[in-house]
């Protein structure tokens, strides 16, 4: 499990990509450079990090699902992801 505030550092980051985006994206069009690295740094899409919705976790992360490979594999032997079920041959 990932801190609370690390967690809440990635949702912080998150508002501030979508309020600034059209913005970011009007002064890239129009070339100010200036008023660009004028804007919060982390309204960047950039300093976005993957992690998984239920646990924060950065690493494993699965791209499909939103959730980390731990996160992932617990679901899915509980049958909570519907046609997903753990291999064995």
């Amino acid at each position: 499990m990932a801190k609370e505030s690390v967690k809440a550092r990635q949702r912080k980051r998150e508002r501030m990509v979508a309020q600034y985006a059209e913005k970011r994206e009007a002064l890239k069009q129009a070339g100010d450079w200036k008023a660009l690295d004028e804007l919060p740094k982390n309204s960047s899409s950039v300093r976005l990090k993957n992690r998984c919705q239920m646990s924060g976790r950065p690493r494993g992360y699965v791209r499909y699902f939103g959730i980390s490979r731990v996160a992932l594999r617990d679901m899915a032997l509980n049958g909570k992801i519907p046609g997903l079920k753990k291999a064995s041959w």
